[in-house]
């Protein structure tokens, strides 16, 4: 574990990511007390420059406070992203380890289930989805859940069908510890290392995904996000460009930490990288 750290603390990029998600989960946790007002209040004039009196970002179309609503979006855009993840990592890491565990017929129709999956572009799906099922933070979440988890699945399918042989997981089965146990107890553990880095790369794609659903008008109505920020101003954009600029800046940073972060981890967990560095 200290080493990890040590590794993970030498990576520039990943501390500086590191702080700015620490940064933006400050600011979507103190919302509220920084801004005692509705996102939706409309509180000054309409298309106040930024730096005006009480707007420190400017205002948009209809006077409503462009940092009030980046703060109270940013908490609706990580509980979506990191929730949604949550379930397409879950289900990734179900149906990868059973189908690299078991293999034969039953990896074939997984892989098939994956295949399926994987021949419809993400985003399309997700668009229909949510527009079949009304937007809501719920669909959202599915939408977003249900098009992320393939590549996983894949990537521990890989993982479990190269570590079910090795000598460990053999002495688990001669012992005649349950096929669960083995998957829980002895395989998963050693499988996690890809699964987190992953995860932490697979919260970026969901910013992304429920940015441009929230873009397109498809995000819930009933909440601010960074993408309806964007697109609520897109038709005023050389009038008011800090409209869609403050926003885009907030989920280009947010983004870019979660891969810094996403490369430092995988630098830090890769056993290679790590016999390199202890042998130099």
């Amino acid at each position: 574990m200290k080493s990890f750290f040590r590794a993970f603390c030498r990576n520039k990029g990943g501390l500086m990511g590191l702080a700015v998600l620490a940064l933006v989960s400050l600011l979507a946790v103190c919302a509220s007390w920084i801004f005692p007002d509705s996102p939706w209040d409309m509180v000054n004039a309409p298309y106040m420059p930024p730096l005006s009196e009480d707007a420190l970002l400017g205002t948009d179309t209809l006077g409503r406070d462009i940092a009030s609503g980046i703060a109270y979006g940013a908490r609706v855009t990580l509980v979506l992203a990191l929730i949604s993840t949550a379930v397409s990592v879950l289900v990734g890491i179900t149906v990868g380890a059973i189908a690299g565990f078991y293999g034969g017929k039953v990896d074939q129709v997984i892989v098939g289930f994956i295949e399926l999956f994987q021949t419809i572009p993400g985003f399309f799906l997700a668009v229909v989805l949510v527009a079949i099922l009304t937007p809501s933070i719920g669909t959202v979440i599915f939408a977003i859940a249900l098009v992320s988890w393939p590549p996983l699945a894949r990537l521990v399918r890989a993982e479990f069908m190269s570590m079910k042989h090795r000598e460990f997981v053999e002495a688990a089965v001669l012992s005649g510890q349950s096929n669960t146990r083995i998957i829980l107890t002895q395989i998963l553990p050693n499988s996690l290392s890809p699964v987190i880095v992953s995860g932490s790369l697979m919260v970026a794609s969901a910013i992304l995904l429920e940015s441009a659903l929230s873009f397109l008008g498809l995000g819930d109505p009933n909440t601010m996000t960074w993408g309806y920020i964007i697109g609520a101003s897109r038709s005023v954009l050389r009038d008011a460009w800090w409209m869609s600029v403050f926003p885009g800046v907030a989920i280009l940073m947010t983004v870019l930490a979660f891969n810094l972060v996403g490369e430092a981890l995988n630098d830090a967990l890769n056993p290679k990288l790590a016999r390199k560095r202890a042998g130099s």
